[in-house]
């Protein structure tokens, strides 16, 4: 057993604070601003142009001119503001965003990640990700632990074209949560179910276990 998209991207909500300007990637984490606490004001920033994102509508609510940056459809705000994509990558390359939550394909243990193109396979283009590992304060990664064939995710080097070097923070898998130490990762918290046998299974990249791990129980 371990995390579901769904429970990794709750886990993911808890890392923001009131008042903290957020970029979710394309992916799992758009799922974040499902699990945003009541009791907590984020701004949500797209670099496409628009600064305070609200909820997916509903079918009847779908304005087509209204999308993120992974081009789904969203709502507005009664604050929203509007810019150009010139003026949002200014926001990101000046550190004013304050995280960003973000997918991957794969990460190293000194926190590389790589997450905009497999080689040979067709891009769209490689987005934003390279100036939000850049720009932004803190870089959170959700992702699955291994890929479909069941090989780890998380490795001593990365083996496809980096976006950035040692810039990620803290990464939520759906075995656990790690934070990046330097030269090596560290095991914070397991996932429902999870086994540290799994985890050595299944990770890779050098790593240590907190001595103040955080193991959540199966529901």
């Amino acid at each position: 057993m371990a995390w579901t998209r769904d429970e990794m991207a709750a886990r993911a909500a808890q890392e923001l604070e009131d008042g903290f300007y957020v970029n979710l990637g394309i992916g799992i984490p758009t799922l974040v601003a499902n699990y945003i606490g009541d009791d907590i004001d984020v701004t949500l920033q797209s670099e496409n142009g628009m600064l305070g994102m609200g909820p997916f509508p509903y079918e009847d609510e779908v304005d087509p001119d209204l999308i993120n940056a992974g081009k789904q459809t969203i709502t507005e705000l009664r604050r929203t503001s509007y810019f150009s994509s010139a003026d949002s990558f200014a926001m990101i390359r000046g550190g004013h965003i304050d995280i960003s939550i973000l997918g991957a394909m794969e990460l190293s243990e000194t926190g590389d990640i790589a997450n905009w193109m497999i080689p040979g396979k067709l891009v769209k283009g490689m987005g934003g990700a390279m100036d939000l590992v850049a720009g932004v304060k803190r870089v959170v990664v959700i992702m699955d632990h291994a890929n479909k064939a069941g090989e780890p995710k998380l490795l001593k080097e990365c083996s496809l074209p980096l976006t950035g070097k040692a810039c990620v923070n803290r990464i939520i898998t759906t075995l656990g949560v790690f934070d990046v130490k330097g030269d090596h990762l560290e095991l914070v918290e397991l996932a429902p179910g999870a086994t540290l046998d799994e985890i050595k299974d299944k990770t890779e990249a050098k790593y240590t276990v907190s001595d103040n791990l955080v193991e959540h129980e199966a529901a």
